[in-house]
């Protein structure tokens, strides 16, 4: 019998308020209204407590406080205090209950006999948030795909392009109960998720030429629809053998010298790009690595310098870009936000998981979009003569797409998402697949590398993946980066098949190892594939990660919203950066049809809340008149009476530390990863006279909030939740500051203090984890 879900007293005492939930030595047993002296009773409440914490925080949850989007959504009436922390322990157990069987669908008559009367309000609103957002009850399992409603009882929305964004969010608002439809420009769903089926001499197999390797799986939601279809994953294995270029093997010890020197120098240059403040942010990767190189004091011997173009091309790879167009600033932004995890290939190819959510989606294939019109009463969407009308629409198109301006929008999309879809970068990856009659590399390796003569080309052929132990056949696949990967769109198959041919034979055949020819091969031209034009986003020099939100942004009131890869600031380039992009944007179309349907006003233009609290208030912050501990306020200059906005920062710095990464961590250690993500802001108003008293508050953050709370009785909010007074006061603010000089810009957003890890996804190199603990709780 499963035990009683715990929870702290409704009834605790003030210093239990304060304490976090995790470390309380007052946690309840069973029915949240007695408290045990039993120490073995309160050793497994706590142990409860902690493993489901833990599945909590694979899916990205902190163990003691709320993400941006429950702010956002007001899951709880006051942040912090014993309230939240019932709420966290509440949906802690939800996770944890459809984590423990994944193809069942959670309903919240599962839970009455766990959680109390007192706490059925945080009940609804936990398990209404993580079923909105696909936190639970997700997939293709046979008993979630029931719960879409054979007949619709919401409004229409068409969903442009069928990836996985677009897939994810139509099987969500199916479920939701919209009617749905697919266009799709190509003959077959799945985007850049490819899985080409290669056959010949009674021989068959199946390699992604496209997105390829499932990384982080520990919180991968990918890895989640893998299970539920029972299908195997194969962890890819971390060592890479590297050859030179007459295909002798690098020495070992030389191989291991290079690693610690380029370690080392990207360390460096993440101190240097901190010390260089906002100069950073016209500079380039590639600037900084070179320059670093080149005064290292080392002479490098010419071996070397090819291992060390070696690295440079895997970090090419890695960003589907020329590092000369890398930013320094910006180019790792996302590192902080990994799940954790192996780094995976499914059996078959990814495609199968494509062929499983295609399943009963209504598609239309060979529809290409020319134009989307918007407004406040609908969307019209044009293919070749047919017109579609909706009442919602969701973009999924890669960002190669946006940028060719192939898609005519109308109105035109505001400037400031134009500037950010120009400013972001959208880089390149090629491959060459080919199917042998016999695995003549051997059946140990995942992946090897290869060295090259010309710096220009390190990126051509530079890295080989073995899909022999998932494709069903003795499949190898040469990857080609950087600048060799643009050069690669025009090279003619016969070249470029005899170029791959010539590398293995240099090293294989010395070994007495024969070389046979393909049985197939396929080579990718992602650069000129009118659906794509490229591979994934990178952040290119004069970029931020401000921009991959601000391409996420809504237009036309709640009207026609954007998914995709290129949406996703914490996981862009990645499968599941796209996946769970399309359901965050099945919330939010939810969350307006609602809003709507109770005759709220959607407010998304400059005039209204939601534009404001998105960049102008943003950009007045960079800028405050006012900043002390976590606390930054804006006020009116020209007046002295006039209104201030405080907004009060939750965010963790992250340090350094020797301690490495492990694939099955333990609770302590996820939940300082996961903590370290975390940075929201919350808000209020207050007169520019309480803002200064505020200033004068000894004693810290936490004796501050506590003036905020107690003494003055201020309740902080989310930015959604700033209502039309607020509004005010910040377009006052905005125009009077316009009047004196030009407006702070919005991008980019601040430097990360911490020296940088190396952005792998080949995973040949272990990652060091920076962790870390919350040092200060807040007390209500």
């Amino acid at each position: 019998m499963r035990p009683q879900f715990p929870t702290i007293s409704a009834n605790a005492s003030g210093e239990d308020k304060g304490a976090v939930w995790i470390q309380t030595a007052q946690i309840q047993i069973g029915t949240f209204g007695f408290r045990t002296a039993k120490m073995s009773r309160l050793s497994r409440s706590r142990r409860l407590i902690q493993a489901e914490a833990s599945i909590a925080l694979t899916a990205g949850f902190p163990g003691d406080s709320l993400i941006g989007e429950e702010v956002d959504a007001e899951v709880v009436k006051v942040v912090g205090g014993i309230e939240q922390d019932n709420y966290i322990l509440i949906r802690n157990h939800i996770i944890s209950r459809w984590r423990d069987n994944l193809s069942k669908w959670l309903t919240k008559d599962m839970f009455v006999d766990c959680i109390p009367k007192h706490c059925r309000a945080l009940l609804d609103s936990a398990y209404d948030f993580l079923v909105l957002h696909g936190y639970i009850n997700f997939g293709v399992a046979p008993a979630i795909k029931e719960r879409i409603p054979l007949k619709p009882s919401k409004r229409s929305v068409i969903v442009i392009g069928a990836g996985l964004a677009g897939l994810a969010a139509a099987r969500q608002l199916m479920t939701f109960g919209f009617k749905v439809t697919v266009l799709e420009g190509r003959k077959r769903a799945g985007g850049r998720v490819y899985s080409k089926k290669l056959e010949g001499k009674n021989m068959m197999a199946a390699a992604d030429l496209g997105g390829s390797v499932l990384t982080s799986t520990l919180g991968n939601p990918l890895g989640i629809l893998a299970r539920q279809l029972s299908y195997t994953l194969h962890k890819v294995r971390v060592r890479c053998p590297l050859y030179r270029v007459d295909g002798k093997p690098v020495d070992p010890i030389l191989d291991d010298k290079m690693e610690n020197a380029y370690n080392q120098l990207l360390d460096k240059v993440s101190i240097l790009r901190n010390l260089m403040g906002d100069v950073s942010q016209v500079v380039s990767l590639g600037a900084a690595l070179e320059s670093f190189w080149q005064v290292s004091g080392d002479v490098a011997s010419e071996e070397e310098m090819k291992l060390f173009h070696w690295h440079l091309a895997n970090l090419e790879y890695a960003n589907a870009g020329l590092i000369s167009k890398i930013s320094l600033a910006f180019w790792d932004q996302d590192d902080q936000y990994d799940m954790g995890g192996e780094h995976c290939f499914l059996t078959g190819g990814n495609g199968r998981l494509v062929e499983a959510l295609v399943d009963n989606v209504p598609i239309l294939y060979e529809k290409t979009v020319q134009a989307i019109n918007y407004s406040s009463d609908g969307v019209q969407v044009f293919s070749g003569n047919q017109v579609y009308e909706c009442d919602m629409a969701l973009c999924t198109v890669p960002l190669g797409v946006l940028k060719s301006g192939s898609i005519k929008f109308v109105p035109e999309l505001p400037q400031r998402k134009l500037d950010a879809i120009k400013r972001l970068g959208f880089g390149l990856l090629n491959k060459v697949v080919m199917l042998f009659p016999e695995v003549f590399w051997g059946p140990d390796l995942d992946t090897f590398g290869h060295l090259t003569d010309d710096p220009s080309c390190r990126g051509e052929f530079f890295l080989f993946y073995s899909y022999a132990t998932v494709a069903g056949g003795p499949v190898l696949i040469a990857l080609v980066a950087g600048e060799a990967a643009l050069k690669f769109e025009t090279m003619p198959l016969p070249d470029a098949v005899e170029k791959v041919l010539q590398i293995l034979k240099d090293i294989y055949e010395p070994q007495g190892i024969k070389v046979p020819d393909p049985i197939q091969t396929v080579c990718t031209r992602w650069g000129t594939d009118p659906f794509c034009l490229g591979s994934y986003s990178n952040v290119a020099v004069g970029a931020s990660g401000d921009d991959y939100d601000i391409i996420a942004e809504s237009v036309g009131e709640g009207r026609l919203f954007f998914a995709g890869e290129a949406t996703s600031k914490l996981y862009p380039a990645t499968m599941h950066g796209a996946f769970l992009s399309g359901f965050r944007e099945a919330a939010n179309m939810a969350n307006c049809a609602k809003a709507r349907a109770e005759n709220v006003k959607m407010q998304e233009n400059p005039s209204n809340n939601a534009y404001v609290c998105v960049s102008v208030l943003a950009g007045l912050f960079r800028d405050p008149d006012l900043e002390f501990g976590s606390y930054s306020i804006i006020f009116g200059r020209k007046n002295f009476d006039s209104t201030a906005i405080l907004r009060v920062s939750f965010s963790v710095s992250r340090k350094k530390t020797d301690q490495q990464h492990s694939n099955r961590l333990p609770f302590e250690h996820l939940h300082r990863h996961f903590n370290r993500q975390q940075e929201f802001h919350l808000y209020t108003l207050l007169s520019k006279q309480q803002a200064l008293d505020l200033r004068e508050v000894r004693g810290g953050d936490a004796m501050r909030l506590n003036y905020l709370c107690v003494t003055l009785g201020v309740k902080l909010i989310g930015r959604k939740g700033l209502g039309p007074a607020a509004v005010s006061v910040i377009a006052s603010i905005k125009a009077e500051r316009s009047e004196g000089r030009p407006s702070s810009s919005l991008n980019p957003g601040k430097l990360k203090s911490n020296a940088a890890s190396t952005k792998q996804k080949l995973n040949r190199y272990e990652q060091k984890s920076n962790l870390h603990l919350f040092s200060i709780f807040y007390c209500f």
